[in-house]
C-alpha cells in the first residue's frame, strides 16, 4: 500500500499506518477515518486539504511535512514536535481533539480552531495564533510565551495560564471567571 507518490481525492479507513511507509507521499483532498499513524514516518510528506477523523498520530515523525488547511477532528496528536514541519504558515482546525505534550514552536498558526479540545502540556512558544480560536477548550499545564494572541478567542475555555507581559493578548476574548488567571503572573490576591 502506498506505492505511488500521489494521492488525490481518496478516503482511507481503518488502516494501521504504523509500518507502512508514508515518506515523501502527497495527499490532495483525502480522508482519513480511524487511521493509526503512532511513530508512522511521515517525514518529507504533504497534506493539503485532508481530514483526520477518529486518528491516531501519537508520536509521528514530521520532519519537513507540511500539512495545509488540514481539519483533525476526534484525533489523538501526542508527543509531536511540530517545529519540525517543512511549512511555517500553517491552516489547521483541531475539533474534539487530544493534544497532549506538544511543541507548537515558531509557527504561523493564524485562524487556528481548537474547539472544544484538550491541549495538556503543549507549549506555544514564539508563535503567532493572531484570532485563532481555543473556545471550549481544557488547556491543564499548556504554555504560552512570546505568543501573538492579538484578537485570539479563549471564550469557554478553561484551565489557561497566560502572562500578558510575556505574550500579545491585545483584544483577545476571554470569560468570566477563568480570566482572573491574567493575574496570577502579577501576585494580585482576588477576594
Amino acid at each position: 500500500m502506498f506505492e505511488n507518490q500521489l494521492y488525490e481525492g481518496q478516503t482511507f479507513q481503518n488502516l494501521d499506518c504504523t509500518k507502512l511507509n508514508l515518506a515523501n507521499r502527497e495527499f490532495l483532498e483525502c480522508i482519513f477515518k480511524k487511521c493509526d499513524f503512532s511513530m508512522a514516518d511521515l517525514s518529507g510528506t504533504t497534506f493539503t486539504d485532508c481530514s483526520f477523523v477518529d486518528c491516531n498520530l501519537t508520536r509521528a515523525k514530521i520532519i519537513n511535512s507540511s500539512f495545509q488547511e488540514v481539519l483533525f477532528e476526534n484525533c489523538k496528536l501526542m508527543g509531536i514536535a511540530f517545529a519540525n514541519l517543512k511549512s511555517r504558515l500553517l491552516a489547521w482546525k483541531f475539533k474534539n481533539s487530544l493534544i497532549e505534550l506538544c511543541a507548537f514552536t515558531a509557527l504561523k498558526m493564524k485562524l487556528t480552531r481548537f474547539e472544544n479540545c484538550t491541549l495538556r502540556e503543549t507549549d506555544f512558544l514564539n508563535v503567532d495564533l493572531t484570532e485563532s480560536d481555543f473556545s471550549g477548550s481544557d488547556l491543564t499545564r499548556s504554555r504560552f510565551k512570546n505568543a501573538d494572541l492579538a484578537k485570539a478567542r479563549f471564550v469557554g475555555a478553561k484551565n489557561y495560564f497566560i502572562d500578558p507581559s510575556q505574550n500579545n493578548v491585545k483584544g483577545a476574548k476571554f470569560s468570566a471567571p477563568e480570566v482572573l488567571s491574567l493575574l496570577l503572573p502579577f501576585g494580585i490576591e482576588i477576594e
